[in-house]
């Protein structure tokens, strides 16, 4: 078997937990896709996918407190041609078992970022930190170039 190396850190960023915020957060994950070898349209939905879940860090575990920090970094496994995305919190642990999509017959507004995540990327795990205060979720999309 051969030993892959790790996952080489491109970003590493600590921003407020408000909307506003968000902004520079598509722009980062666009060019980052973009230069990594992502199409237009994978580089779309990497932003979407990036920016529910960010949203939803900033509405579901922190009930949007703005005093509220969320890291969020980017790293690459060039081997694997494998992008990762990584959110840390540190708001109360979430109840993982209520984080699921809606019904998409249920048409309203909101409530589809889940949806979005497992759509657009190959795999992700979210759980809560160890010492019991934060919550974390990891995203991983491995891209054709």
């Amino acid at each position: 078997m051969i030993e892959l190396p790790p996952p080489e850190k491109l970003f590493e960023i600590y921003f407020q937990a408000i909307p506003e915020r968000l902004s520079v957060i598509r722009v980062l994950v666009k060019e980052v896709a973009e230069g990594f070898g992502c199409d237009k349209e994978l580089s779309d939905k990497l932003v979407i996918a990036v920016n529910e879940a960010c949203m939803n860090v900033i509405q579901h575990a922190y009930k949007f407190d703005s005093s509220g920090k969320i890291v969020f970094k980017i790293h690459k496994q060039d081997q694997t041609s494998t992008l990762f995305f990584e959110l840390v919190d540190n708001a109360e642990p979430i109840d993982l078992d209520s984080v699921k999509p809606r019904d998409l017959d249920d048409i309203r507004p909101g409530g589809l970022g889940t949806h979005f995540i497992r759509e657009i990327m190959d795999g992700y795990d979210m759980g809560h930190l160890d010492d019991g205060k934060g919550n974390y979720l990891k995203m991983e999309k491995t891209v054709v170039r």
